[in-house]
Order: structure tokens, then sequence, then C-alpha cells
């Protein structure tokens, strides 16, 4: 047995992510084919005691989005849960959320899932994200499958014994009934007729939601673009929160007069979209618009958000749309966590959403689903347009935000958490002495809101996983980014391991 603790260093929250090719400079492989195997094979011992299911009767399915490094990595993970003596399904290209829904569906039903995804990463990166039917792996469930693979030999087998399944086409065809349900249509077959949609899938796995659901129902899908998958993201990042994948979106949508335009990050577990006026919905935006959707249905619930959503957001929340917006820590994990929690207490919470565009439902399996974010926009843009009205109009009351910034600060030495602890104490009394208002209660990091002179807020946090301090500023006159800014700057001086040289003076 290896022993081989270094293995621990690929644990990235409750993922695995590592660099799997070789071609940066400065960044040699650290998810090697031995890694990848011994780590599946942990996945199936922690599996067979999880379930107390002898491993014979344990199957797993395996898909991965289209990174470079995704089929030699599949290969090693089939050859781990064969050589553990589990069943191993091939489920192709696929995406995060049909791997989950491959433990769901009644053709299908594993008993576990292994998606081979690194999200929006470079392309030489790549990861593991791991399922069972209570949903993503947790944090410290994952730490324990990599002690597990620490002491696991590397697993030979022949992989001749895979079985296939093609879980995007089961999958697509279940979101094309959801979207007729929702539509509740008598044109069964091209429900979504007349309405124009583009989708940028940025050569990730989401090209399939053009053809398999939108062609299904009728949709115009000319425009759509960078469907082919490509490891290489020749066009732009895979990133929903990227700029320049964003404008490209809102070009094609603008140039081909559609309606709605899409964008799925590569393993399309994240959703961003653009309205046929250019007008993108995205952070706040897509959370406002994803309440105002779900608002009928759920009167006076709760929607859960990440730490660094607009003070806009809350008012058009509480005021407009009636609901409680209740911010907690970043995280997609913790804020859905947080969702399943509020529910079972009896607080109904509909929605978790981060403002990176992950969002689960709890009608959904609480599953962040870009795809499943995407139905609901058509069928909310579907009935709008058959009542002559627009998907703007949702959200037509939300103030946008006037200016904002974001600042990451570097903590120099070693304990940066503990350091950083220290730093958000100290910062939080010297804000109560100066008169700021310190935002209560708070589950992550200090906000401290602004009015009369300087309008805004600020809220300065630990990074999840890097020695950072990340400030989010949002001003909502002229210049108050800068004058909020200079008072953040004020109450950070005197911490010698913390460079603050990135605020302006």
């Amino acid at each position: 047995m290896s022993e081989d603790k270094t293995i621990l260093k690929l644990q990235n929250g409750s993922d695995v992510r590592g660099v799997a090719i070789e071609g940066v400079e400065g960044e040699p492989v650290t998810l090697t084919n031995l890694y990848a195997n011994t780590i599946a094979a942990a996945f199936v011992k922690w599996l067979v005691n999880k379930l107390e299911k002898p491993v014979e009767d344990i199957k797993i399915a395996v898909g991965h989005d289209s990174r470079l490094s995704a089929e030699r990595l599949k290969k090693q993970v089939l050859k781990a849960i064969l050589g553990s003596g589990a069943d191993a399904y091939d489920c192709g290209l696929a995406t995060t959320p049909s791997m989950y829904m491959s433990l769901v569906y009644e053709e299908t039903k594993y008993d576990g899932s292994i998606m081979i995804t690194a999200s929006h990463l470079p392309y030489n990166r790549n990861g593991l994200k791991f399922f069972t039917i209570d949903g993503g792996m947790e944090k410290k469930d994952l730490t324990d499958v990599l002690n597990i693979a620490a002491e696991t030999r590397y697993t030979e087998e022949n992989i001749d014994k895979v079985k296939k399944c093609d879980i995007i086409n089961i999958y697509a065809q279940d979101l094309c009934e959801k979207i007729r349900k929702g539509i509740n249509s008598t044109e069964f077959y091209h429900p979504l007729k007349g309405l124009h949609v583009v989708v940028d899938a940025g050569n990730g796995a989401g090209g399939f939601f053009v053809e398999k659901v939108l062609g299904q129902l009728g949709a115009d899908i000319s425009g759509s673009q960078f469907l082919e998958p490509d490891g290489w993201f020749p066009n732009h990042i895979p990133n929903p929160e990227n700029k320049q994948a964003m404008e490209a979106l809102r070009t094609a949508v603008v140039e081909n007069k559609a309606d709605l335009g899409l964008i799925f990050d590569t393993d399309v577990d994240r959703m961003s979209a653009v309205l046929s006026d250019g007008r993108e919905i995205a952070r706040d935006t897509l959370i406002a618009m994803m309440a105002a959707i779900l608002a009928p249905d759920y009167p006076c619930s709760t929607i859960v958000t990440d730490s660094v959503t607009s003070d806009k957001l809350t008012a058009f929340l509480e005021n407009e749309l009636h609901l409680k917006h209740h911010r907690y820590m970043r995280g997609y994990k913790n804020v859905i966590n947080e969702c399943k929690r509020l529910n079972a207490k009896g607080e109904v919470s509909p929605l978790a959403i981060e403002t990176s565009g992950h969002g689960a439902l709890k009608e959904n399996y609480y599953l962040d689903d870009g795809a499943y974010l995407a139905v609901k926009l058509l069928i909310a843009a579907t009935i709008a347009k058959k009542e002559n009205k627009s998907l703007e109009s949702l959200i037509e009351k939300l103030q946008p935000v006037f200016e904002e910034v974001e600042y990451r600060m570097s903590i120099n030495g070693e304990d940066f958490k503990e350091y950083g602890g220290k730093v958000l104490e100290a910062f939080a009394e010297r804000a109560r002495r100066k008169g700021y208002t310190v935002v209560e209660p708070s589950y992550e990091g200090v906000r401290l809101s602004f009015t009369g002179n300087i309008n805004g807020w600020a809220l300065l946090r630990q990074s999840l996983h890097d020695p950072k301090m990340p400030l989010n500023i949002e001003g909502n006159g002229i210049g108050d980014c800068d004058k909020i800014t200079t008072a953040v700057r004020e109450l950070l001086t005197d911490f010698s391991r913390l460079d603050v040289s990135v605020l302006k003076k």
C-alpha cells in the first residue's frame, strides 16, 4: 500500500481538483492515473460501507465533460470500479446534473456516480465529483474517501465488462417533459414554436441542449454557437461569470434578434442568460428572475443566496415579491445545505442560488442544475410571449447596480485562516467605533452599510480555500465606491500580513 498522503492535497471543498495534463509551465501534473484510479477505488469502498450492500450489487455510473484529459481519466476510474468488484457504466459525454439524475431515473437508478470535470478551470485541469442519492458528496465525506485512497493499491482490470448508458438522452427527454408540463401547451410536440433561443455552450458539454431539447420542442435555434465539445476551449472560457463569454452571448442574441440567450459552464451545473434587448441576466439579476418565477408558487418563502448579493436585490425580493432574503456563506454546497436546513425545520425555501450561477431548487432534488434553470426561464418566456408580455417585465422593478468593485487582498505567511479571523474581528470593532453600521446577522465576514454622505455597502470576508481576503463594495452614487474604499482602507491599517496595496488611495 502506498499510504501516499499527498493525495489529500487534491481536495477542493467537496470536489477533487488537480492538474491533469502537462503544457503549462510551473504546473506539474498532480491528478495522475494512479490517483484517479485509487480515488475511484476508495469511493467504491466508501459507498459499500455507506449503503451496507455487497460490492457485487453496487452499480456506479461515470461521465465526463469535454476536457482533453477526460478519456484517459475515465479509463482509470472504470478500471478501479470493475477491479473493486462493482458494476461500471460508461455514460460518455455528460453533464454534472445528469450524472446525479442517473441515480434517480427508474431506467438507471445507479447506487453512485462519478463526474469527471473541473468546471470552468483552464484546459490542463480536471477533477472528480461524486454523487449518492443524497446529493453531491460533502467535504468531510470526500476527506474520508481520500484517506482511504491513500492506503489503496492501483487496481488493474480489463474494461471490456463496462456497460454503456446514454444518460444525456434520458436526461434531455426528461427536460423536454418538464417544459411541456410547465407550459401546459396543446402543441404537445412543439410547445416552443415561435420562440427564438440562442445557446452558447462554450465548447463544453452543454451543446446537447440545442438539438435534444430546444430543437425537439420547436424553438428557433439559429445563431447558437460553440456547441461542439472541444477541451481547448478555443472561443472563450465556458464560464457565465466571464465577461468575454457573456459578451459573446450578448452579441449573438442581439445580432440574431433572439428572444433569449442561454450560456452554460463546462459541465452545465451553472447558467446565465441574456434578454432580447441585450440585458444580461446574471448574478443579482439571475437570482431576481428565478425568484420572480417561483414567487407565485411559493408565497412568503425564503430565497437563500451567497453573501455578496446587493441590497437592491434584498429590496426587490422583500418589497416587490414579498419574499425573505437570507444571505449565507459562499460555496454552492453551503448555500444548498442551508436551504435544506430551513426546509427541514419548516421554513419554506424553494431556491438556493449563488451569484456564480449555481442555482438549486427544492423541487429538483436540491440539484444545482444550469439546464433546469434554463427550463424555468423557457417556460416563463413562452408563457409571457403568449400573453403579449416580456420576460423582462418580471424584474422591471429591480433597481440596477450603480457601481461596484471587488478587491482581493493577500494574506502572507502561515495560518492564514486564523489570521484572517483576527482581521475580521478587529475590522468589525473598528467600524463600530467609527459609527459605521455593522449588518447583523452575518454568516460570512463583516458587512458594513453606509448611508448619508456615503451610500452603499462593503463586505470583507475570507476566501474559502485561498490565503485571500476578498472585499466587495457597491456604491449607490457617483464616487461612492471610492469613498467606501477609503473608509475601509482606514479600518485595515496596521495589519502587517495583509496586503492592502490593491485598495485605491
